[in-house]
C-alpha cells in the first residue's frame, strides 16, 4: 500500500512549536511576511570538533524543514577552522550581512567585536558559547557551569582522599569552556575538598595538541586519579590514556556522546559523559531566531539547556539517538 505523504506543517503546527497563539502566528504571517519571501540565514559553525558540531547542523535541518512549509526558510552553511580561529574571515567571505539572520558559533569575543558595531548587521545569535557584551539578539548552549558541577560531583564521590584531578579544556578564552572550569572548581572545591585540582590544560581543540598534553600530564603526574574532560574533542586524550595502560585506572568523565566513546562507557573504561545536547542546541537555535525575525514571540536572551548524564545503565537510551528529538517543542 503506498505510504500517505506527510501533511505539511501549518499555523497550528507553527504556534505549537513557538509556544504562541495561532492568532499570533496569522497576523505575523499576513502582515509581517509575504509567503513569497524567502528568510535566508547564514550558519556559521567550526570545522573541528565535527561529532559536535555536524549534530547540531542535523538539528538546524530539521527545524529547518519543518517551519519552512509556511514562510519559506533556507539555511546556508559555512565552516572556519576552530573556535576563535578564521571566524571573521569567513564571514566576510560569506558576504554576511546578505542574510536575514545568523547564527554563530562565537570564539574570540574582541575578533568578533568589530562586526558588531555595523548599522547594516542582521540579527545574530550564539550557539553553542555566548558573549554577552556583544549585540547578538540571543544565546543558545548547554548549562556549561552546571556540567562541570556534575563532573566534580562525580569525581568526588568515587576518588580517595587526596586524590589528585585534573581537566583538560578546548580553549579558556571561549566562555563555555571556562564556565565549565569554573564550576568544576568551584563544585570541587565545596563538594570535594580532599580532592586536589592540578592547573587546567587546553587542546586548542588540536587533536596533536590534546594528545601530547596527556601525555605529559600522565607522564609528570603518575598518582593522577581522575580526570575531566570538558571538550568533546576527547579521543586524543583517550588514546594517550590507553598508550599509558591508565583506561579503566583512571575516573574519567567526558563530554557528549557519539560512537567510540560508546564502548569505553558500556565496558566501565570511561565513569560517564556530560552530553551538551547539540541537536536540540541546534534545533532551538532556528526556532528562536525564525521567531524573532516573524515577530512571532519575544526571545529570551539567554538559553541554557541542562545537560544530560550518559553512565552505563543508561547508556542505551542516548546510543538510539535521545537527544535526536523529532518535535518542534518549546523547551
Amino acid at each position: 500500500m503506498p505510504r500517505r505523504p506527510a501533511k505539511p506543517n501549518g499555523i497550528r503546527e507553527i504556534a505549537t512549536a513557538l509556544g504562541v497563539s495561532i492568532g499570533t502566528v496569522d497576523r505575523a504571517l499576513h502582515n509581517r511576511l509575504k509567503l513569497s519571501r524567502t528568510l535566508r540565514f547564514g550558519i556559521f559553525l567550526p570545522e573541528r570538533v565535527a561529532v559536535f558540531f555536524d549534530s547540531m547542523r542535523a538539528g538546524m535541518r530539521l527545524a529547518a524543514e519543518r517551519l519552512t512549509t509556511t514562510a519559506p526558510l533556507e539555511l546556508h552553511f559555512f565552516s572556519f577552522p576552530r573556535l576563535g580561529d578564521g571566524d571573521v574571515e569567513c564571514m566576510e567571505r560569506a558576504r554576511w550581512r546578505q542574510f536575514d539572520g545568523i547564527v554563530l558559533a562565537p570564539g574570540n569575543p574582541s575578533a568578533l567585536s568589530a562586526l558588531f558595531r555595523r548599522e547594516d548587521a542582521p540579527p545574530i545569535l550564539f550557539i553553542g558559547s555566548d558573549a554577552p557584551l556583544l549585540g547578538r539578539i540571543a544565546s543558545v548552549s548547554v548549562d556549561a557551569t552546571v556540567s562541570g558541577n556534575i563532573a566534580a560531583d562525580l569525581l568526588g564521590r568515587v576518588l580517595p582522599e587526596a586524590a589528585k584531578v585534573a581537566m583538560i579544556a578546548g580553549d579558556l578564552r571561549i566562555q563555555d569552556h571556562s564556565e565549565k572550569l569554573r564550576g568544576f572548581s568551584a563544585s570541587l572545591a565545596v563538594h570535594a575538598p580532599h580532592l586536589r585540582l592540578l592547573p587546567p590544560l587546553e587542546s586548542h581543540e588540536d587533536p596533536e595538541e590534546g594528545y601530547q598534553a596527556a601525555r605529559r600530564l600522565f607522564r609528570h603526574h603518575r598518582d593522577l586519579g581522575g580526570i575531566y574532560l570538558g571538550t568533546a574533542n576527547s579521543l586524543p586524550v583517550l588514546r594517550a590514556a590507553d598508550e599509558a595502560k591508565l583506561l579503566g585506572r583512571l575516573k574519567i568523565v567526558t563530554t557528549d556522546i557519539f560512537p567510540e566513546l560508546i564502548p569505553l562507557i558500556e565496558t566501565d573504561r570511561i565513569l560517564c559523559s556530560v552530553h551538551q545536547r547539540p541537536f536540540t542546541q541546534g534545533r532551538m537555535a532556528i526556532e528562536l531566531l525564525y521567531a524573532h525575525l516573524l515577530g512571532l514571540k519575544t526571545v529570551p536572551p539567554v538559553t541554557r539547556l541542562a545537560p544530560h548524564l550518559v553512565l552505563r545503565s543508561n547508556l542505551s537510551l542516548f546510543a538510539d539517538g535521545l537527544d535526536q528529538d523529532t518535535q518542534l517543542l518549546p523547551e
